[in-house]
């Protein structure tokens, strides 16, 4: 059986691998002593290291246990056994039977049938897996805690040593390979609208600690004292002068707060030394402790959580670049488009006072900071596009499209032609339809058009005169919640809606209530964990169900309408019930503030329809209902049965077809008898052609992010509704099948000179 592994082994094996690393001459000789010196601290039978080769092939290149006629012919794709599986998901696996784990990829020569346990740790460098270095033992066993950082921190030592290998091997730098100069394109989804072409930039690229090991730990944490106060005196800067953004821009000053609050913490700082303590450099020491982090991260089911991986990384490298006296380059070249993986909002704005065009981030979410920040500069942000951040180089060209959801790297002549011509025509368009912004939204056949905008920051509200909008025909209350990362006190709140509705005026504003849940979580709110979240405890049902949570709400939003009309509409109403247990909620707090003088004028309650089950509750619902607003994204998605995540189902069923304008001809049908007002928020209403379609069906009142506003204006102001209304009954009655009717519309529109 193995002797337990000493407690002091991490700082004694760090003094004895600098001794190894200078005695040996030939890094051969280094490999050998290093697996020697590993089995012997760690108390293992095995140690192994395996190095990437071309092709993603993992060759065993040292080994202490193992029989050595396996050294450098026992060779392992990626992907296979429990080594290449460790570096493909450039992870640390823990196995205290390994022997059984199916993954196990046996090999004869290696004669490694006698041991049961092994710990696998990735080699990794600068964000690449440069291999794997592993240790077995007879027994079965689960490697303790300290075992596996000593054993990640050797895995750090040994990249620097294994990109050497691998240079000499090469005879310099790898040539690239053919793909690499060839056109690819990686999908995604657009979270902030844009176009961007230009050279690539690759986030996360730092210097490497070139010294791993200290050789005076006392001096290395004095280095370390230093650059964190420099690191956060910088902080305190780029806060006092909130990053170059609109004054009064309270969300994004929140976010910076909460990241300052991030940079300041004392626990993942306090790792940090520790790793110095133990021999570490500081810069090493820095690297080791957000590999730790981010390994930790991935267990983390809260995705909101996980999403703060960025701000820490964001931070490491800040504390990076304090340390070796570095930093975003000056020299970045003019119109760049950024790649990354994750990005904190503080690096975004460096990126941004350079030069930045355009963001990829391939683990960007719509509650990230990072986005927050983005649509708060206008920055186009595509997020998905996994691998593009692997495949690109620096320097060459990419077209970021966030409006059709793609990164082009090295586009051929063709498309950037294409693309120029776009952007040419796009700023000619955006020229003709600014003069659209003051002219009022009435069709050619002579109908009054309610043409509203989305928001759910002040940032967005700030847009409302500029876009031309009759108001606000959604604000999603939660937004300002998610980017404050927690929830805001009764008084702050209060004080956000009162904003709010003074910068909006005499505009309506339709304001709903919180819609958590799904994928938007609230850290510190037990959501917990579900299979199908979109289907679960989210938006009305958590309200109902913490109905002192939902009461603050509409209290705030009471009080700051006082003197004024309000407009409350509840997300996600499934059943009529519910809908009446939530406008109780809110004439009892309009009650008990009129008795203070404190309520509005006029308090209206509205529901949302999103759930198909509501559709056969319709009369019921006329009769509470003030007002209707449609949320075409869930309808759709519940509709058929599709998530609207899922890029292999999401574009299958088409919102132009007759299902779904079927659907929204019933809803403005009845509630038009019943003289209760509709509208359609969502994506479809920012398309020029989907929205032709909605107001073809009855629903005369969209609702759109305000940079839609202009083009939908002219394609209103070019439109005989009247005439197209009755092309597209006709063409709804001859439709079979459930297809979409696309093409039709679209060739309805072209013929009669629409404005699309």
């Amino acid at each position: 059986m193995a002797a337990a592994f000493d407690q002091a082994a991490p700082r004694r094996l760090l003094g004895r691998l600098r001794a190894v690393m200078a005695e040996a001459e030939t890094p051969g000789g280094r490999l050998s002593g290093l697996v020697r010196l590993v089995a012997a601290e760690l108390v293992a039978e095995v140690c192994s290291i395996y190095v990437m080769r071309p092709g993603e092939i993992l060759e065993l290149v040292a080994t202490e246990g193992l029989r050595q006629g396996a050294v450098n012919r026992t060779r392992l794709r990626v992907g296979e056994g429990i080594v290449g599986i460790a570096a493909a998901q450039s992870l640390s696996l823990n196995l205290p039977d390994a022997q059984n784990h199916p993954a196990f990829a046996y090999r004869a020569e290696t004669g490694e049938e006698a041991y049961s346990s092994m710990l696998a740790v990735p080699v990794v460098r600068a964000g690449q897996v440069l291999g794997v270095i592993a240790v077995q033992n007879r027994t079965t066993r689960l490697y303790a805690e300290d075992e596996v950082e000593a054993l990640e921190t050797v895995a750090m030592l040994l990249a620097e040593l294994v990109a050497g290998l691998q240079r000499a091997s090469e005879g310099g730098e790898a040539p690239r390979h053919l793909s690499a100069t060839m056109t690819r394109v990686f999908e995604g989804v657009g979270l902030t609208p844009g176009i961007a072409m230009g050279r690539v930039v690759r986030h996360g690229v730092r210097v490497v600690a070139a010294t791993t090991l200290a050789a005076d730990p006392v001096a290395e944490r004095q280095r370390l004292d230093r650059a964190v106060r420099a690191m956060q005196a910088g902080l305190d800067a780029l806060l006092a002068g909130n990053g170059g953004l609109t004054a009064g821009s309270a969300e994004t000053r929140d976010v910076l707060e909460a990241y300052r609050l991030i940079a300041a913490d004392a626990g993942w700082l306090g790792r940090i030394a520790d790793f110095v303590d133990a021999g570490l450099s500081a810069e090493a020491a820095v690297q080791r402790g957000m590999a730790e982090l981010r390994a930790r991260m991935r267990r983390v089911p809260d995705p909101y959580l996980r999403e703060r991986l960025a701000d820490l990384e964001d931070v490491a490298g800040r504390l990076l670049d304090a340390l070796t006296g570095t930093g975003v380059a000056d020299d970045l070249p003019p119109g760049f488009v950024l790649l990354a993986r994750r990005l904190g909002p503080a690096e975004l704005l460096d990126y941004h006072a350079r030069g930045l065009a355009g963001l990829l981030l391939e683990e960007g979410s719509p509650t990230a900071h990072a986005t927050i920040i983005a649509r708060a500069l206008e920055v186009p942000l595509l997020a998905g596009g996994r691998g593009a951040v692997d495949a690109a180089e620096g320097g060459e060209t990419a077209v970021l499209d966030a409006e059709e959801g793609r990164l082009i790297l090295r586009p051929d002549a063709e498309i950037l032609a294409g693309y120029d011509a776009a952007l040419a025509a796009r700023t000619a368009r955006r020229a003709a339809l600014a003069e659209q912004a003051t002219l009022p939204p009435v069709t050619a056949d002579g109908v009054r058009i309610s043409v509203l905008m989305n928001a759910g920051l002040l940032m967005d509200v700030a847009q409302l005169a500029s876009s031309g909008a009759d108001g606000i025909g959604l604000f999603r209350t939660e937004i300002a919640w998610l980017a404050r990362g927690g929830l805001p006190d009764a008084d702050a709140e209060e004080a956000f809606y009162a904003r709010v509705v003074e910068a909006a005026g005499n505009r309506p504003v339709l304001f709903r209530t919180i819609d958590l849940g799904g994928d938007k979580l609230l850290p510190g709110f037990p959501h917990g964990s579900e299979e199908n979240p979109a289907l679960g405890w989210r938006s009305l049902r958590i309200g109902l169900d913490r109905p002192a949570m939902l009461r603050r709400q509409l209290r705030a939003l009471l009080r700051a309408a006082a003197g004024r009309s309000l407009r409350v509409m509840f997300p996600m109403v499934t059943t009529v019930e519910e809908f009446r247990a939530a406008k109780a909620m809110l004439r009892a707090e309009t009650a008990s503030l009129r008795r203070t003088g404190r309520a509005p004028d006029h308090v209206l309650a509205g529901a949302m329809i999103e759930v198909p089950a509501l559709l056969w509750q319709m009369p019921a619902l006329l009769d509470e209902a003030d007002f209707l607003s449609i949320g075409s994204n869930d309808l759709t998605q519940f509709l058929f049965a599709a998530d609207r995540g899922n890029a292999r189902v999401a574009a299958r069923y088409d919102f132009l077809s007759a299902p779904v304008l079927d659907l929204l001809a019933e809803v403005a049908a009845q509630a038009r008898e019943a003289s209760v007002p509709v509208s359609l928020c969502g994506e479809a209403a920012s398309r020029p052609l989907e929205a032709l379609a909605v107001l073809g069906v009855g629903v005369t009142a969209v609702s759109m992010p305000a940079g839609a506003v202009p083009a939908v204006k002219a394609m209103v102001r070019s439109l005989d509704l009247g005439a197209f209304s009755r092309f597209l009954a006709g063409l709804r009655r001859s439709a079979a099948g459930g297809g979409s009717l696309r093409v039709e519309i679209a060739a309805w529109a072209r013929d009669h000179g629409i404005i699309l």
